[in-house]
């Protein structure tokens, strides 16, 4: 008995003659996936700067606050204790271009010891490292563990990141001293920031005295350094994300604090000991 042969239903195109398209990888692609690559990287340190130039609000908030609250402080406790607006305004001068040379060099100066003694823990830990390799392997994988990787995970990433030196050092150092590896040593930015948002500050409860005498001076001087710690926390609290009322009391709140306790050191303190 003779079997039926089957034939295939035709597709009107053979097998045989359908090819994979192939698209030539050309000079231009490879420069265009090159210049996204370049892009992509560029992204990365221009988001890190963008961050490095945000933690300056510290720098920014401690200046003007003090620039406010200092100079508001020696100001109304000369105001109460002279009534002599000359007077005020020769101190207020003299307390604003000191404090701001002191802030700013104090800042420069505190910021580079901080980082030489970060620079020799960091050389330290490097050190160690070099001379005690297993055990700094065991370490790194205890940090990983602790921080949710299992043990076995834990350990393979150790293994492959001592493959590759400048980041198992640099994951070493962040993750055990809690430390950045660029460490800088010179900071005049954030001397320079320091520095004149002192002496912007320092203007508010100030200027009044130049154009009034002490009676309308004084609650002149401590309207306008309320406008300027109201300003002031609206940047904090925005700079922070943070909620904006919350950051205006702070800082309000420490300077009737400071003038208060200005106040009543220059006009009662004198009169207790017959002044």
């Amino acid at each position: 008995m003779r079997k039926a042969s089957r034939r295939l239903p035709s597709a009107g195109i053979s097998a045989a003659r359908v090819r994979p398209s192939r698209i030539p990888f050309t000079g231009a692609d490879n420069a265009q996936s090159q210049g996204r690559q370049s892009q992509e990287n560029d992204q990365l340190f221009v988001e890190k700067e963008r961050i490095g130039k945000l933690e300056r609000i510290r720098q920014l908030v401690f200046g003007s606050l003090d620039g406010l609250l200092v100079p508001l402080g020696v100001i109304s406790g000369v105001a109460g204790g002279t009534n002599n607006s000359h007077v005020v305004v020769i101190a207020g001068l003299a307390e604003a271009f000191a404090g701001a040379l002191s802030m700013g060099a104090g800042e420069f100066i505190s910021a580079r010891s901080e980082a030489q003694v970060q620079q020799t823990e960091i050389a330290k830990e490097l050190q160690e490292m070099r001379t005690n390799p297993r055990y700094e392997l065991q370490e790194m994988a205890q940090l990983l563990e602790h921080e949710g990787i299992s043990e076995e995970d834990a350990r393979q990433i150790t293994t492959l990141l001592a493959k590759y030196q400048p980041a198992y050092q640099r994951t070493m150092v962040e993750k055990e001293l809690g430390l950045q590896m660029d460490v800088e040593t010179v900071q005049i930015p954030e001397a320079l920031t320091m520095g004149i948002s002192y002496i912007i500050g320092s203007i508010f409860p100030l200027i009044a005295y130049f154009f009034f005498p002490v009676r309308t001076a004084l609650p002149l001087s401590l309207l306008l350094t309320l406008i300027a710690l109201i300003i002031v926390g609206i940047i904090k609290g925005r700079l922070a994300q943070m909620n904006l009322f919350r950051s205006v009391a702070e800082i309000v709140l420490v300077g009737i604090v400071s003038a208060g306790g200005g106040y009543f050191l220059g006009n009662i303190i004198p009169h207790i000991f017959g002044y």
